[in-house]
């Protein structure tokens, strides 16, 4: 058993073909949208996460400006992930940007991994679009840190609502103050069943539903980000120290 997938995406965003193709193929850009630290060297294109070495993506296809693609080797089980990206440029510094992510995933229980997938691929495409509109250009550090395990899910997300301020819709404003850090006040810019990312001026804040069963923050600073990331661990294991 096991799935074939693909999840196109796409967004019309206020940057130019030239700062779509920095954020996608770049380490830097991809740090700034997608997930902890990327390199892009000798055809490959490599991500480091929570401690571990993601599977190596080759390139296959670099038409500048205007296709961009990896894939990476099937496993013995046949479970693989691919992102393509095609660019169009529009009128007054605007382009088109498609993202289509695919693959195959093995086993019977494809499907739980499925819609974690599709959640956090719908949340890193409007981050994506987020930062090239509102941060294009400019490099970010990610932020990774996880809370306690989490036993009951639709209680973990009441908590950090209760902590927004109730269940945040896209265009909403709130509110955190996280202990020892300046509080952060933004907009609500995505929002599904498994995430939610919020913008500040100096930040792009996000909570995932983490498939290892805790909350994850993946927060892309464009400020200083010393003490953050203990900063947001305590916040996280005070959320849901008795509560999850």
């Amino acid at each position: 058993m096991g799935r074939e997938f693909e999840i196109p995406l796409e967004s019309l965003v206020e940057a130019t073909p030239e700062q779509v193709w920095s954020a996608i193929t770049t380490g830097p850009g991809i740090d700034s949208w997608f997930m902890g630290r990327n390199e892009v060297e000798g055809g490959a294109v490599r991500t480091a996460f929570a401690g571990a070495e993601l599977p190596e993506s080759r390139v296959n296809a670099d038409e500048p400006l205007k296709h961009f693609a990896h894939s990476a080797t099937p496993g013995p089980d046949g479970r693989f992930v691919a992102y393509e990206f095609l660019l169009e440029g529009r009128g007054q510094g605007s382009t088109l940007v498609r993202m289509v992510t695919s693959g195959f995933l093995p086993g019977d229980d494809w499907e739980h991994e499925y819609e974690a997938m599709s959640a956090g691929t719908a949340l890193f495409f409007a981050t994506l679009t987020e930062y090239l509109n509102h941060f294009a250009g400019r490099g970010a550090t990610p932020l990774t840190e996880s809370g306690p395990p989490v036993a009951d899910w639709p209680r973990a997300w009441r908590a950090l609502h209760a902590a927004l301020g109730g269940p945040p819709e896209p265009g909403d404003t709130v509110r955190l103050t996280p202990p020892g850090l300046p509080a952060v006040q933004g907009v609500v810019y995505f929002r599904n069943a498994q995430t939610v990312g919020v913008r500040t001026s100096d930040a792009l804040y996000r909570f995932v539903q983490g498939i290892g069963g805790t909350m994850l923050v993946m927060h892309l600073l464009f400020g200083d980000p010393e003490g953050q990331a203990a900063a947001w661990r305590s916040w996280l294991e005070d959320l849901y120290a008795d509560r999850a």
